[in-house]
């Protein structure tokens, strides 16, 4: 069973409500339909008659509950809650109603903090940072997170590394400023995303091109600083570093490079150092181990809330819902 079944079964023990936004484009609504078939998660989907007739033709999405957002009953609701979050940085009530019917995005991020609905996935036809903008102003962080990043769970196949071919990569979609502090938290986030996904305990590599000082920069302190600060921050979890990717996963390069260490030659949650080593490794792996990247999945945000490639085909989606739903789940 691959671990987006196991994911499958697990959302579908505990249905939750997820918003679909983007009723302007056809991938929804055949997401939609595998969705509703099987039973993963109830469905919202945002969009005027008009746009649910034109672009969900040919689809079954009769067990989606279909919202208006020009003649939703709740609308009021969701323009007061909108002014009571935002009310300081000037939005008035006009105002947020022209957001929430040009951006369908704060719609479905109102209805996740008024609860009624359990999280949202939107970014098919949006940038990632249309999906992010609206949840971080309406749902925030987490208490205690100063920021968001995003994780893939990567599924190698015929794979000795990690666990059995699984592994989470993170940043590898948001951030293209870090530093030591950032990190570090980007750390504990996706050692909490791995055990929550796989139910196995995470280990987390700290990546760079230096292993335990054998290479000196700017860059290699400043992981080698975030390592410290990761391990001080989140003790629950094991946690080591600076370490370059063969001593992370290597056993034998593990041992050579980085001995005495608890995590070379054993991780299976990979932190890169910079959001373009982790867009470009991700990337590697999936096109050249053809593995399965699954995500990238929002971490730090107080409510599941979850990008798409605007680049994704519906499958895609199928498996984001999934993962945004067993995220719900677990912030019950």
């Amino acid at each position: 069973m691959s671990i987006l079944d196991s994911l499958k079964a697990k959302a579908k023990a505990d249905k939750k409500t997820i918003v679909l936004p983007e009723s302007m484009d056809k991938r929804t609504y055949e997401a939609a339909e595998k969705i509703l078939k099987e039973g993963i998660a109830n469905l919202v989907i945002i969009g005027t008659p008009e746009e649910i007739a034109e672009n969900g033709k040919g689809y079954d999405i009769s067990g989606a509950t279909i919202v208006d957002p020009f003649n939703d009953p709740n609308k009021q609701k969701y323009i007061d809650k909108f002014v009571e979050l935002r009310s300081k940085k000037g939005v008035t009530a006009e105002m947020a109603q022209k957001m929430m019917e040009e951006d369908y995005m704060y719609y479905a991020c109102l209805m996740c903090k008024c609860g009624d609905a359990d999280g949202a996935v939107s970014g098919a036809c949006h940038s990632t940072g249309n999906t992010i903008r609206p949840a971080l102003q309406l749902l925030k962080t987490k208490p205690g997170i100063s920021s968001v990043s995003g994780f893939f769970l990567m599924e190698v196949p015929d794979c000795e590394f990690g666990d059995n071919g699984i592994f989470v990569f993170a940043d590898c979609a948001v951030n293209p400023e870090i530093d030591a502090p950032k990190l570090a938290e980007i750390a504990g986030l996706s050692a909490e995303s791995f055990k929550a996904f796989t139910g196995g305990e995470p280990i987390v590599a700290m990546l760079s091109f230096s292993s335990k000082g054998s290479a000196k920069s700017d860059s290699v302190t400043m992981v080698a600083d975030a390592v410290k600060m990761a391990q001080e921050r989140f003790p629950q979890y094991n946690i080591d570093g600076e370490l370059q990717l063969d001593a992370a996963i290597v056993p034998n390069v593990g041992a050579s490079k980085a001995p005495g260490s608890p995590v070379a030659g054993k991780a299976n949650t990979l932190v890169f150092p910079s959001l373009e080593a982790g867009n470009i490794g991700y990337k590697l792996v999936q096109r050249l181990a053809k593995a399965e990247a699954y995500g990238p999945v929002l971490q730090g945000l107080s409510m599941p809330v979850n990008d798409l490639s605007r680049g994704c085909f519906a499958d895609d989606i199928v498996g984001v819902v999934t993962m945004t739903a067993v995220q719900a789940q677990l912030a019950d």
